[in-house]
């Protein structure tokens, strides 16, 4: 989590880009995630390097090894002066990272080359070209001047080495900037966090050989924990064929700004990620036909606004006929999996209880045609200091069949940090306990409805108009308490009414 001193390191950094005159917000960010990435590519490349030291083993480079590629490291140019730094910066990094191509920066020997390049059409064809230089076309370098770059160089130097070296960099520093757009939350542009995408991962247990897919990408948070989930638990088994799966075909997130887009693929080629198809696309719009096509789906999608109702997909109408993005969104997962494929995503309350006929319909088609296995209510702060929304984790798998007999129910009270604006981490936490237990429900089927975890049947959830909030099940123990006689109570009291005229008297006397 960003603490009080990074925060205040990032204000300064901000205040520097304002005063140097770039007022919008928006633009404030775009610019500080360039810099951010170009040093994130050097980080990259140094991890490289000590790999190939360790182990013999020759590995691709992202920078060319010429004279002239090798100067575009954040390494070697941060400490030049501070015009050559923006010379740098200006006519050879920002220009190589449109025309990025595999996952590596292309080579030119010369200063005349790189401004030529500067006005060219991005080279290269799609499938060469990363998803990040596919939405680079209209990215502009805007730093106004070369004191105000050494300024935020010297910022971002500083907040990496001493505050930030382990953190979940990308989302967590975007998530804090944008914090000071004034519409963030309107446009449902804030992250989930990296612990509650993780636990949604660890649920469904994605494979090497499974198609992922989020789209409602975002900052591709889903998809990276994806990622660094299969790494971790395949990384010495991968099949070459895997490999290059991983690098590419096996993520896909839609997003319907070029801003998100930019920064998701961004954030997945630094998770070693080059060609995912990270798209721009109305998922729930008519111009997305995909069918049957993914294994899993991860998603945070839009819970405010409505859609244009002529835009919607008349597939997704058939599901539940309205204009709500979030109903809309479960209805778009059941037809974009394939049949057995799996789905976690957030829903705010309203989806779990709603009484109008389109929130019903979703649920029926949950709970009849496929297999609703749990509803994870979690606790309001979850998405502070952002949005203070109630919102659960559904997870299903579409089967087309049905298949629901019992349905898990988990009442989440803690997920390590505190729930107010402050997020400050502490030890209670049940995520540890929901990930174990989900993965044996078969010793779930005795608890009672007092309990944190319990089973309610299809039939029961059928009778309540598929109502599926937890608190429509759960019983809660009422502990009778025994209070002592009257007399008893007057009898203390009066006691306690003399040891104290007691002390009053031993008091008046000491004066």
């Amino acid at each position: 989590m960003i603490t009080g001193t990074i925060k205040n390191k990032v204000d300064k950094i901000w205040t520097d880009v304002w005063a140097g005159g770039i007022t919008n917000p928006l633009t404030v960010i775009e610019q500080l995630t360039y810099l951010m990435f170009i040093r994130s590519l050097d980080e990259k490349e140094l991890e490289t390097e000590e790999f190939e030291r360790m182990t013999g083993e020759k590995m691709d480079r992202i920078f060319p090894e010429s004279v002239t590629g090798q100067s575009m490291r954040w390494s070697r140019f941060k400490n030049n002066d501070a015009r050559e730094i923006y010379e740098i910066i200006s006519k050879r990094v920002f220009p190589a990272i449109k025309n990025m191509k595999n996952g590596c920066l292309p080579d030119f020997t010369d200063q005349g080359e790189w401004i030529a390049m500067e006005n060219q059409e991005q080279t290269g064809s799609e499938e060469e070209r990363t998803a990040f230089a596919r939405y680079m076309s209209d990215a502009m370098f805007l730093i106004p001047t070369p004191q105000v770059l050494q300024k935020i160089i010297t910022g971002f130097d500083d907040l990496y080495e001493h505050d930030i070296a382990e953190l979940d960099m990308q989302g967590d520093l975007y998530e804090y900037m944008l914090g000071k757009l004034a519409t963030a939350g309107q446009n449902g542009q804030f992250r989930t966090p990296k612990h509650i995408r993780e636990m949604m991962v660890e649920l469904l247990e994605p494979t090497p050989d499974d198609l992922i897919c989020d789209p409602a990408c975002g900052t591709a948070g889903f998809l990276v924990s994806a990622a660094e989930y299969i790494r971790g638990h395949y990384e010495d088994q991968m099949t070459a064929e895997q490999w290059e799966f991983f690098a590419g075909a096996a993520f896909t997130g839609f997003d319907t700004d070029r801003t998100m887009l930019r920064i998701s693929a961004m954030n997945l080629m630094l998770h070693s990620i080059s060609h995912p198809e990270i798209n721009y696309k109305d998922s729930v719009s008519k111009q997305n036909d995909l069918k049957e096509k993914f294994t899993v789906c991860l998603a945070n999608p839009p819970f405010k606004g409505t859609v244009d109702a002529e835009s919607i997909h008349d597939d997704l109408k058939a599901v539940t006929n309205t204009k709500k993005t979030e109903l809309l969104f479960l209805a778009l997962f059941l037809r974009m999996l394939k049949k057995g494929g799996q789905c976690a995503c957030i829903v705010p309350d309203g989806v779990l209880f709603g009484s109008s006929k389109a929130h019903k319909s979703i649920r029926r088609e949950l709970v009849e045609q496929h297999q609703l296995r749990a509803v994870i209510s979690m606790p309001s702060g979850v998405f502070k200091p952002y949005a203070g929304v109630s919102t659960a984790v559904l997870v299903f798998t579409k089967t087309g069949a049905g298949g629901t007999e019992n349905v898990w129910f988990y009442d989440m009270k803690a997920d390590g940090f505190t729930l107010d604006d402050k997020r400050t981490e502490i030890s209670d936490n049940d995520i540890p306990d929901l990930i174990t237990r989900f993965h044996h429900l078969e010793q779930e089927a005795g608890r009672k409805r007092t309990e944190q975890s319990f089973f309610v049947s299809k039939q029961e959830i059928s009778d309540n108009a598929y109502d599926l909030s937890i608190n429509k099940y759960k019983e809660i123990a009422y502990v009778p308490v025994k209070y002592p006689p009257t007399a008893e109570i007057m009898e203390d009291l009066h006691q306690l009414q003399e040891e104290i005229t007691a002390g009053l008297t031993e008091l008046e006397q000491m004066l």
